[in-house]
């Protein structure tokens, strides 16, 4: 039985295809397109899926569109009848897209597929799961747990924008949910608008900056309290009730009032590009620490309404790393799975993959021993001749090794040195972190290698931090953590024995000061405040990344690099070889590996397109 889901006209459109339950391939079409967060109909990622899976569209058993569009067409109307007369404009402005396309969103996913082949005369069934039931299931059905709690926290779906389920064999029971307009997703995204990052792209770096604030400041206590007060009602159930009063996504163009949470927080919004100040680092802290505690008692309530020992987590919230270690550290649960494509991407699987077990009443036999997502490598691949014509096109100079080993060796050697690497090999990662397959990496001792990163090669800002890949193995050598973490999706300390004393009066610097201290011998994975965005390489989903990593070791003692997505600010993260060396010449990178062919920048032809890539993307 083979079905395909997607997820398209929000944000993160993407594909997947499972064939009898096994995930089979998973692409966002933003890296078929190039624009990021893409949110129109995922024409290519469909394209790959299927060919991939060797199928026409006309075969498969389903195709599944990861949410209800007409339920949430009902909560846009009755939000702006109980809202009015406020958001006439927003009313004005949003109808005649609903109207002229998701209204009669079936008759347009049926357009978009006749033109990729789709023959109307012999339909496909076309299902549409809830959106909280479609990350539901992404995150329960690849688990390797027979019983699991299910936790999903984002902004909104239709209606919902958390719920507790109970995944149990085949079903999954949903027991609670909360309901829009309060939303602990909404609430994280109105202050990464405040702070002056953008909504659905930002959020990340608003999580990165947090450390950066004060913890012994009395700001961070007294934001806390404005927060409690004025803002937000958290529930013993973790579920928030938020102040309409301050907040303008429900029916107005932007997310908060900014003039009264200008006079709430003493200072003004921040724009995108302005400095950033400590005001700034220590209500990001603030606005962390209130959602790690309603993650937690969300946690907590899930535990309590389904006794299980295990939890699944899914929705956007669930990217937030930080909340996820101190989540794990609570020790709730035994274990915690997290669906790597957490966001709206993720709900493509999990709408193919509810349709097969809920719909179709198909059994759940689990056949792995972590979890079902094969690595999260679920994406386009590329052949030597790929890589080749690539090389032709651009004139390019390359060494190809026969011996992969070999190619390992001398990449360590040029990490040892210093040198920047782009790193391309397999399957696309599936989701929005860069696991090896698409990555850029670097040597974590070199304690320049953050502000180069960011300054030279992503072109970003400088206060946004590194993760870690580390041997499985060797994890806890460098971690204060001995679990797993393939998908870079937890936050755990650097281990004691590594860390370097602060100096007094660390605390009170302003971010400036504090960014390049010298933290631990691992100084350009080691955060602000001693932590790490770890991911665990294991050998058995990704022998090539392992074997270059285990090198690194065997030269230097050390298990452990840098790594970092594969694409500039604003860019999605490169999917072909093609994609690869243009990012490759377009920055100060030295090095690009891509499968056995090593680029040496100083080898290579001037670069000719004088194209610029801060003109190409949109930066986010």
């Amino acid at each position: 039985m083979k079905i395909l889901g997607i997820s398209a006209f929000y944000h993160d459109s993407a594909a997947a295809l499972i064939d009898n339950g096994e995930i089979v391939a998973a692409a966002q079409e933003e890296r078929f397109t190039r624009k990021k967060h893409d949110p129109g109909f995922p024409s290519n990622a469909v394209k790959f899926c299927l060919e991939y899976g060797g199928v026409s569209l006309n075969q498969l058993d389903a195709i599944v569109f990861y949410d209800k569009p007409l339920l949430k067409f009902e909560r846009l109307l009755e939000t702006y009848y109980a809202f009015a007369p406020k958001g006439i404009r927003s009313f004005i402005t949003a109808m005649p897209v609903w109207i002229k396309e998701k209204m009669f969103l079936k008759r347009l996913i049926n357009e978009e597929l006749v033109k990729l082949g789709y023959d109307k005369k012999k339909p496909v069934k076309l299902l549409f799961p809830e959106h909280h039931l479609s990350h539901a299931a992404s995150a329960y059905y690849p688990s390797a747990y027979e019983k699991a709690a299910i936790l999903t926290i984002d902004g909104v779906g239709e209606w919902a924008t958390a719920s507790i389920c109970l995944g149990e064999g085949k079903n999954i029971s949903i027991l609670k949910e909360l309901r829009f307009p309060h939303s602990l997703g909404l609430l994280y995204s109105a202050f990464t608008y405040f702070l002056g990052f953008r909504v659905n792209s930002g959020e990340y770096k608003l999580m990165g900056l947090a450390p950066y604030g004060n913890p012994t400041s009395p700001d961070v206590d007294r934001y806390v309290d404005i927060m409690l007060k004025e803002l937000i009602e958290l529930k013993e159930d973790g579920s928030v009730w938020l102040n309409q009063e301050y907040f303008d996504y429900a029916t107005g163009l932007k997310m908060v009032n900014e003039h009264k949470w200008e006079a709430l927080f003493g200072f003004k919004k921040r724009n995108p590009e302005d400095t950033l100040e400590q005001e700034h680092c220590n209500l990001g802290l603030a606005i962390q620490r209130v959602t790690e505690e309603a993650v937690v008692r969300m946690a907590k309530e899930a535990k309590r309404l389904t006794g299980a020992d295990y939890l699944c987590m899914a929705g956007g919230v669930a990217l937030n790393c930080v909340a996820n270690g101190k989540l794990q550290k609570e020790n709730i649960f035994k274990e915690v799975f997290i669906q790597p494509a957490a966001g709206d991407a993720g709900g493509a699987l999990g709408a193919a993959q509810a349709a097969y077990h809920i719909y179709f009443g198909q059994e759940r036999t689990i056949t792995w021993q972590s979890d079902a997502m094969h690595g999260s490598y679920l994406g386009p691949t590329f052949s030597d001749l790929e890589v080749e014509l690539t090389a032709k096109k651009y004139q390019a100079v390359y060494t190809y090794y026969a011996d992969f080993k070999d190619l390992c060796k001398d990449t360590a050697r040029l990490l040892d040195a210093g040198n920047v690497v782009g790193w391309v090999q397999g399957r696309m990662e599936f989701g929005p972190r860069a696991l090896g397959g698409r990555s850029i990496l670097g040597d974590p001792r070199n304690s320049e290698m953050q502000k180069k990163l960011n300054l030279k090669i992503k072109y970003r800002e400088s206060f946004r931090p590194f993760a870690p890949s580390v041997l499985a193995e060797d994890c806890a050598e460098y971690f204060d953590y001995g679990g797993i973490s393939p998908y870079m999706l937890l936050v755990h300390p650097v281990a004691e024995s590594r860390r370097k004393a602060l100096p007094a009066g660390y605390d009170s610097l302003d971010l400036r000061e504090k960014l390049y201290f010298l933290r631990s011998d691992l100084p350009s994975i080691t955060h602000i405040d001693y932590s790490a965005r770890i991911q665990t390489v294991h050998k058995e989903t990704n022998p090539r990344y392992w074997e270059l990593i285990n090198a690194f070791k065997d030269l230097t003692g050390y298990g452990v690099v840098v790594n970092t997505s594969f694409n500039v600010r604003g860019e999605p993260i490169v999917s072909t070889p093609n994609d690869a060396y243009r990012c490759f010449m377009r920055t100060e990178m030295d090095y690009l590996v891509v499968g056995n062919y090593i680029f040496d920048k100083r080898q290579q032809p001037e670069w000719q397109e004088k194209d610029n890539w801060q003109e190409e993307f949109v930066l986010d």
